[in-house]
């Protein structure tokens, strides 16, 4: 289904959360490990308030996305040169971000956990871990929020398309060539941008429910 899948916004906002916590969690899970063996006591409390800040963020990312989803709603039901033109802004904004130093920093900060245990070691107090969670949580969202927004093209319940950008956020953070990985992602975004033009079924999550179903019907 396009668009908010008739939720509203509270619905939209808690799965939301649950989809960014089973995208997110492989590619965080490194940083949350090396974090985790600075902790000398209350492990289970530090690691929950550690999950609490980082998912607070993706929640509030979740404000706009419904935004997105909404507008997707309006543009798909009348409007399907409108939803093509919010297709083609959709990839065109991931690869142009892509490609961008602000990227290049966000990921780099992203791909060197070491460097944010390093500096969270200054931070005290009580609400410390919350706010590491809270820290490294912006700067996933800085730098993923361009594939994110992929779902709402791809649609937001499409598994298929969860499964490959998780994998994708992955090996972006972890792999050895991450930097050039991210590039290139970028590119295929770009080009993705004009082929929705000619092929709008390219964003089946702009596209009114079930029609790709009742196109492949009548290929066949």
């Amino acid at each position: 289904m396009p668009g908010t899948m008739g939720l509203g916004i509270g619905s939209f906002v808690a799965v939301w959360a649950l989809m960014m916590a089973a995208m997110m969690l492989p590619s965080v899970t490194p940083f949350a490990s090396l974090y985790a063996r600075t902790f000398t006591d209350q492990r289970g409390r530090r690691l929950s308030a550690l999950a609490i800040g980082y998912l607070l963020v993706w929640s509030l990312a979740a404000i706009p996305a419904y935004g997105l989803a909404w507008l997707t709603d309006r543009l798909v039901a009348g409007h399907p040169t409108g939803a093509t033109a919010l297709a083609v802004a959709i990839f065109a904004a991931c690869g142009i971000y892509q490609l961008t130093p602000l990227k290049d920093r966000c990921l780099a900060r992203c791909r060197s956990p070491l460097g944010f245990v390093l500096k969270f070691g200054s931070y005290r107090g009580r609400s410390r871990d919350l706010r590491v969670g809270l820290y490294h949580g912006a700067f996933c969202l800085a730098c993923c929020w361009g594939l994110m927004a992929l779902l709402v093209a791809f649609g937001l319940m499409n598994l298929a398309a969860m499964v490959v950008l998780a994998a994708i956020v992955v090996v972006e953070k972890t792999g050895p060539w991450g930097h050039r990985f991210s590039r290139a992602l970028g590119i295929v975004a770009l080009v993705l941008a004009v082929l929705v033009v000619f092929q709008p079924h390219l964003a089946p999550g702009l596209q009114p429910a079930g029609s790709m179903g009742a196109n492949t019907g009548h290929m066949s």
